[in-house]
């Protein structure tokens, strides 16, 4: 008999990749592709949609090629995406009316304050869980209906962007309804996804006609909302198409909340830390959305079908693998492997600071005017002393939001999984350890995102049949224990505050 596999298309911040997994969670197949970062005006960063469809479509083609797989032997398609990214298309034609806004994008920072001055926030984070913050979509799809006329695809008729809207005749979505639109011709989300639109009610489960009145988003733009794991599917590839196949579409997710899903936290208190471009800390709450004091968001963890959702509490980091590619991009690194060779080299920072807010500080400060900032420096500071203090800003921004999750949940954290290209790295992973005091457990899989998104595709057709079975495919590639003195950690971790502080409500309009 013919092995038959379950792939994942992972299309993240700064590329795509696509991954294959035999029954055992194991990679069989594996490629990935860069797209073009485009940065119009400071603070403002959009994809190309076409280029991230065309890449899509290679690496798929790639990673088939590279394992000697067939398209035939997939059972299943699932799909994880960087999140809150927004693109809005032609009915028609399929083509975007602009370049995606990316979820780092700020351009909205004004209409945000609009709704802060307005009284609007305590209402918007009731019914989404989210922070009122140009992080999310709605406003980003707001800024295009008003924005993109240069740019849109001129309808024969000229009309603008919010009467095609109104007339039924554009579409919007996150990266994950581009990709399953273009795949399946069909227009789906998941509940993750839907959840961080800052359109959704996550607790009524649906659309808020309130939200989409606010920001100008007619209902017929959107997608139909469904499970993360859905045993109905979302669709299937076009036989005619470029895989060749008829392949059911039947898993989505997220980027964060597939790598809640691939690390197998499917029970309440169960938590994660995804390291990539920015990171991401989530713990399960089960089938209650826990409200949050301390500036954490409330979100959607994951749905299966015909089971009630299960939420999540999130401390979303806007960066913190971005800032070790900014290292490179000033040359003060030649890779990111350098980074632990140079960091070791040295102590300590000297007293040297970096605060990574190149766009603006997500959880717990929420503050879009923030900038990146580095302070502490002497004539003797080096280069070693602002790579050790750029690994150190990772750490101490994640002890920000361990400690506020705490503080949320009641739940005190014993271990703490993670995963993302980052983890690679062992120096930062006992770093990591030492400054929140908690043990790190790093599995051996560590594109746990990927695996995510292919354990609610291979579940939903019944490639795994139970969760259980995914649990079993959890292994520990090591683990770290803090190392270093609580009252070092903590003297430490007490200047952060005061260098953040340094950091915010920096760029003001000139």
């Amino acid at each position: 008999m013919t092995d038959t596999y379950v792939a994942s298309i992972d299309q993240g911040t700064t590329g795509t990749r696509f991954m294959v997994f035999d029954h055992s969670g194991q990679v069989v197949a594996n490629a990935y592709e860069k797209h073009e970062q485009i940065y119009p005006e400071p603070g403002w960063v959009e994809h190309d949609p076409i280029e991230i469809w065309e890449n899509t479509q290679d690496v798929v083609r790639q990673g088939l090629e590279d394992g000697g797989i067939d398209a035939s032997q997939l059972e299943a398609l699932g799909i994880t995406n960087q999140r809150e990214t927004t693109v809005v298309w032609d009915k028609e034609t399929g083509k975007p009316v602009h370049n995606a806004l990316v979820w780092q994008d700020r351009r909205t920072t004004d209409r945000v304050e609009e709704l802060q001055e307005a009284g609007k926030v305590d209402e918007i984070r009731e019914k989404t869980g989210l922070e009122a913050d140009a992080y999310f979509s709605a406003t980003k799809t707001e800024w295009i209906l008003d924005n993109a006329e240069p740019l849109k695809m001129q309808s024969a008729r000229g009309e603008s962007l919010r009467d095609r809207a109104e007339a039924g005749e554009l579409m919007m979505g996150t990266i994950d309804a581009w990709l399953i639109y273009n795949l399946t011709g069909n227009h789906i989300t998941d509940v993750t996804n839907a959840s961080r639109t800052m359109l959704y009610d996550i607790r009524e489960m649906e659309w808020d006609e309130e939200l989409l009145e606010e920001f100008g988003v007619d209902e017929s733009m959107l997608p139909e909302v469904r499970p993360s794991s859905d045993e109905e599917y979302y669709g299937h590839t076009d036989p005619d198409g470029f895989l060749g196949e008829e392949i059911p579409v039947a898993g989505a997710l997220g980027d964060q909340q597939a790598a809640l899903f691939g690390q197998t936290c499917f029970d309440a208190g169960d938590a994660k830390n995804t390291y990539g471009t920015g990171s991401f800390y989530l713990m399960n709450t089960g089938n209650e959305a826990v409200a949050s004091d301390h500036g954490l968001l409330t979100t959607i963890g994951f749905q299966m079908s015909g089971e009630p959702v299960q939420y999540a509490l999130e401390g979303s980091i806007f960066i913190t693998g971005a800032a070790i590619e900014w290292l490179e991009d000033v040359d003060l690194i030649n890779n990111a492997a350098q980074t632990a060779e140079l960091a070791r080299s040295v102590d300590s920072t000297d007293g040297v600071y970096m605060v990574p807010a190149f766009t603006g500080l997500g959880a717990p400060h929420w503050d879009g005017r923030a900038r990146g900032t580095i302070v502490g420096m002497t004539r003797g500071t080096r280069k070693e002393h602002i790579v050790r203090a750029t690994l150190e800003s990772i750490a101490y921004q994640t002890r920000d939001v361990a400690e506020a999750m705490e503080a949320d949940s009641g739940v005190e954290m014993t271990s703490l999984r993670v995963d993302g290209g980052a983890v690679k790295n062992n120096f930062l992973c006992q770093l990591q350890s030492d400054i929140i005091q908690t043990d790190i457990a790093r599995p051996e899989v560590d594109e746990t995102t990927a695996l995510g998104s292919a354990y609610a595709a291979g579940l939903a057709v019944g490639y795994w049949d139970t969760v259980d079975e995914l649990r079993d495919n959890w292994q520990i590639d090591r683990e770290f224990s803090p190392e270093m003195d609580a009252e070092k950690a903590d003297k430490m971790y007490s200047r952060w505050d005061d260098a953040v502080e340094r950091s915010l409500d920096w760029a003001r309009e000139e």
